[in-house]
């Protein structure tokens, strides 16, 4: 009885074997695609794309993998839509949007300000972020978004615009889930409501990492960005949470003056595809986790058309704090997501059709 079972085992390894070198050898040979040097992000392709010209990549086809497997053990459900759905934008609005800047007028606009100059000032550093200082000029000028004249290492690549668009994303996600989070267990401690801003500060960490996972579609973050992220997500976490509870108005005042600058960091992007200083980017379509989210028209879901409707979302969260930043923090109600008496005149929307880029001052709304 042992040699039969030995004899079996045997067989039953030899036609495991058999298959496997067939398997391997249909294969195609992809050992002159594989990186020739260590890459901090690794580009990737969609599987249904394979019988074309490979997107921007510096992997081997054979390492390319899917991010977002679903689950292993839930056959019986066909797809989780999100909670919430993203507001439609018109291409007419969103080149409507332009760099903007909000003035400070007391000392706790000009704190605000000078935590995110460090913050900017941090987050260049590590993603080797330059450009030219004069390059973007005020909305009105013939000449809106002129280009660096950086050349060499110094040049914006589409690695590095990537590298730059994941690590600002992983932090930009951060703040409304804070926010959110203290104002949820201070309305539970004090028994009272909260007049609509859990909604919409949720709502804006949700979309922000919506960006991370639309970007991560892309490029898939080395062990090193993964530190840095992880670094910088548990000292912007721990200290945007302190920072909630002493005074809320600077923080959204603070993430007001961070979106101007996620506003003209995308500019520049767009800026640099226009005059053809990316290439790889000028064919590329967007995601499609990104065409199901923006619901991304047939003809506009390239990655311009991607970067538009990104620039756009960030437009309205540095809208809708600076608007957070001008109100009552315990008793005024959220504008955003509020009727009014007269609908017909200009107010607050999720949307940006009456978008104002440096917000709404609380006697316009309330």
């Amino acid at each position: 009885m042992y040699s039969i079972r030995t004899v079996a085992t045997s067989l039953t390894n030899l036609r495991t074997a058999a298959k496997l070198r067939q398997s391997v050898s249909a294969l195609p040979d992809v050992s002159k695609t594989a990186c020739s040097r260590p890459c901090s992000a690794t580009i990737l392709v969609r599987h249904n794309e394979c019988s074309r010209p490979r997107c921007f990549t510096s992997t081997a086809q054979l390492k390319i993998k899917e991010i977002f497997p679903p689950p292993p053990d839930s056959p019986s459900i066909k797809v989780t839509p999100p909670a919430w759905h993203h507001p439609v934008y018109t291409e007419e609005q969103m080149n409507a949007i332009h760099v903007a800047h909000r003035e400070t007028k007391n000392w706790a606009d000009r704190v605000a300000l000078a935590a995110v100059r460090v913050l900017r000032w941090g987050m260049d550093t590590a993603t080797g972020y330059t450009h030219d200082k004069g390059s973007i000029k005020p909305k009105g000028d013939s000449n809106p978004a002129a280009l660096s004249q950086n050349k060499g290492w110094f040049a914006m690549s589409e690695r590095k615009w990537l590298v730059r668009a994941l690590f600002l994303e992983s932090v930009a996600g951060v703040p409304g889930m804070v926010a959110a989070s203290v104002r949820h267990l201070h309305s539970l401690r004090r028994l009272k409501r909260d007049h609509g801003w859990i909604e919409t500060l949720l709502e804006e960490a949700y979309n922000e990492r919506m960006h991370l996972l639309t970007f991560m579609k892309m490029a898939e973050p080395g062990r090193f960005m993964k530190f840095m992220i992880l670094g910088a997500q548990g000292v912007f976490y721990n200290g945007f949470f302190l920072s909630y509870l002493i005074s809320p108005r600077i923080c959204h005042r603070f993430v007001g003056f961070l979106e101007e600058e996620a506003v003209l960091t995308y500019t520049r992007m767009i800026a640099d595809i226009d005059a053809g200083k990316l290439p790889k980017w000028e064919k590329l379509e967007a995601p499609e986790i990104a065409i199901r989210y923006w619901n991304m028209p047939e003809g506009h879901r390239s990655m311009r058309d991607l970067l538009l409707y990104i620039r756009a979302d960030e437009a309205k969260h540095r809208e809708v704090n600076h608007t957070l930043g001008n109100l009552e923090q315990n008793t005024d109600p959220n504008p955003f997501v509020s009727e009014y008496e007269d609908p017909s005149k200009p107010h607050p929307t999720k949307s940006i059709e009456n978008i104002k880029p440096v917000g709404w001052e609380r006697k316009e709304v309330m």
